[in-house]
Formats: C-alpha cells, structure tokens, sequence
C-alpha cells in the first residue's frame, strides 16, 4: 500500500474502532465520554491525540475480565502474564482476534524467510504466556510444520533438531545461545555440520546485535537471526519483525496504529523521533485496546525498504522509560551496557549496574563475572 491509502485505511479502522468501543466496552465508554470523544470527532489521524492513553495498570485494576467488550460466551482464548509484580494482565481473544493474529504473525514469519516447507521447532514454553502459540499458529497459517517441543530439555531438542533437520528455531535469544554452546559442547559426538539450522525467529527478551552477531557466530553455518516484537496486550508477538535486510522490524499497519511520545510530558512527537512506543490495536474486539503505553523506546521509519514492503519500520527496541538511567546528565539504558560487555573475552553474560551519588557527582559502576 502507499502510505496515503495506509493512512485512510488506519483513519476507517480508527473510527470503526472508537464507535465500537463507545458501544461495547463499558471501560472505554466512559473514559472516551469523559474525555469527549466520539467518533465523529476523529476527522484525521492525528486526532487520536484527543483519546486517552491506556496503560498496564488499567488492565490490572480490571483483573480479570473487566475490560471484555464482547459477552464471555464469544471469548474462545484467554492469555494472562505471570503477574509477578500484581494482577497479572489478562487478555482475552474472539474467533476474529485469533484469525488476525495469526495473520500478523505469518507476516513477520514470512519476512524472515519461513515458507511452507520449512521445518520450525518452538522453544517457548506453552501455557498462558503468548509467545508459543501465537508462534505455532502463525506458522501453520503459512504451511510450515510445526515442532512444538517447548522449553528446557536440552539434549532432546538437540536431538530433535538433528533427527529431524529442523530449519529454524523460536526461542528466546538467551535460550537460543544457551542451545548453541549445549550443541559445541558435545561436538565431538554429533558436530556442528549435523545440524541444519538456517535461521532463528526470536524474541519475548531484548537482543542486541552484538548479542546476535554472537548467537550467529556459535551455530555457525550461516545461521541467520531476526527481531520481532509484541507483548499479550496487544495480542502477542507478531506486531511487527524483521525483513532479511534487518533494517527496521515491519509494523503491520492495516492492524496497529503507532505514535511516538515524550514519556515525560506525554506529548506526541514528529516523525522519526525516538522517544516512547504507544500503540492502538485497530482490529482487535473481545478486548480492544486505545493508545496503549508499552513504555518501550524506539523510533519509526516510514520509508521504504529495500526488500519492496511499503509499512512503516520500528527500529529494535533502545530501552524502556521505566529502565532509563540518567548519569550526569547522559541517558543510558542496560541494554547499552550489555552491547559494551559483549565483545569483551573472558566475563560471564551477567552484570550488576552500581549507580552513586557523591555530593552532586553521579558514578555509574559496572560489575561483572570473571569467568575460569
């Protein structure tokens, strides 16, 4: 699509969306009412500027189900996080969710080079969590077989991986070197040649690229890695991924709607700003979600990319606003650290961030594993 026809399909969906919500959801209806929105009043993108923003804490405060906008009975799935800091989030999911999701997730899975014939073992634990189905289904939409050996066991998924020459692996990026070093670890019984691994689809945890660049460098054989991003509240992963030229990850248009805002003052930035990810899911309807503040930091390109996709890429995430720490004056992320600490031999992957203040001089220490 142009951007133009982009842009009036995301404005229809918009509308559609907040009539919906106005109608069906008792949450939105009164917060939009509050707020003096209808649909009528929404005469271009940018006056989505007028809805208010949803966040993590309004889905805990309605635990379980009372954002539904669709009666219990038209609900065929439910997902929740693990709610180790409160309520888990609960996210809930009609036939027509699960279709479009599915379809999301067959997007980013094509992009990164899955097709009908590939063999794709998932290592995301099943159960609540959105990752292994989402996954699952989305590569079975496209035809892929589907090996849903779940987490943990290693020298079993190993062995599958041998026996059965799977292609590409989901997992998370931590996980997924953890399987590389297992596989070199016994090398001298089943090499590394035995594997046939081209690439991986990961995610559910950051990874920089000097963290890929390492995942890549320990399968060996031209293993090759992509990014893709999502979280339960805005269905699970397949909101956006990486193309084979992992410039940006794809943002399925037609289905989110993505603004960048000031985490501080909440106001929407310009185009190509970095700044906070906020995110409406435009077709979702058992439990839609307006203006959702993942708190994750990134920037959006709207040009086109190389491999001939016209949507609007999202740069891998830099951070999140909860996680920023300012040193004299420097916003610095973890994630940066990590990118610092990986090309240098002979530490563990884990490191402890020490912040200080001594009189009005801020110090930043940063302490790491020796390994043997």
């Amino acid at each position: 699509m142009s951007r133009k026809d982009m842009e009036a399909l995301q404005l229809e969906r918009l509308k559609s969306l907040v009539d919906y919500c106005e109608k069906n959801s008792e949450f939105y209806a009164k917060r939009l009412a509050k707020a003096g929105v209808t649909a009528d009043k929404i005469k271009c993108l940018s006056d989505i500027e007028y809805i208010p923003y949803t966040t993590k804490e309004d889905l805990r405060d309605t635990y379980p189900f009372g954002m539904l906008s669709v009666p219990m009975e038209d609900i065929v799935r439910v997902h929740a996080s693990s709610g180790t800091t409160g309520n888990p989030t609960v996210v809930a999911y009609t036939r027509e969710d699960l279709a479009n999701w599915s379809e999301q997730v067959a997007r980013v899975a094509m992009a990164a080079g899955a097709t009908e014939s590939t063999k794709v073992q998932i290592c995301f634990g099943y159960g609540m969590f959105t990752g292994a189905l989402g996954l699952h289904y989305g590569l079975e939409k496209i035809g892929a077989t589907v090996i849903p050996t779940s987490s943990g066991n290693t020298e079993k998924q190993l062995k599958f991986m041998r026996d059965f020459q799977t292609d590409a692996i989901v997992a998370t990026p931590s996980y997924c070197m953890y399987l590389a070093e297992a596989a070199r670890g016994m090398a001298d019984k089943y090499p590394m040649e035995s594997y046939n691994l081209k690439y991986g689809i990961l995610g559910s945890e950051g990874c920089t690229p000097e963290m890929r660049t390492e995942i890549e460098n320990h399968w060996g054989n031209g293993f090759f890695c992509t990014d893709n991003y999502g979280m339960s509240e805005l269905n699970g992963p397949g909101m956006s991924g990486e193309c084979m030229y992992r410039d940006g990850l794809h943002i399925s248009e037609d289905h989110f709607l993505c603004e960048i805002i000031d985490s501080n003052s909440l106001s929407v930035l310009d185009k190509g700003a970095t700044g906070e990810l906020v995110v409406t899911n435009l077709t979702k309807r058992g439990l839609p979600i307006l203006r959702y503040r993942t708190k994750d930091i990134t920037n959006i390109n709207y040009d086109a990319c190389k491999c001939g996709r016209t949507s609007a890429r999202m740069h891998k995430i830099i951070g999140r606003s909860d996680d920023m720490i300012k040193v004299r004056g420097v916003n610095v992320f973890p994630s940066q650290v990590e990118s610092a600490l990986i090309g240098i031999g002979g530490i563990s992957p884990n490191y402890l961030i020490v912040l200080r203040r001594e009189g009005y001089s801020d110090s930043m220490e940063v302490r790491v594993e020796l390994m043997d």
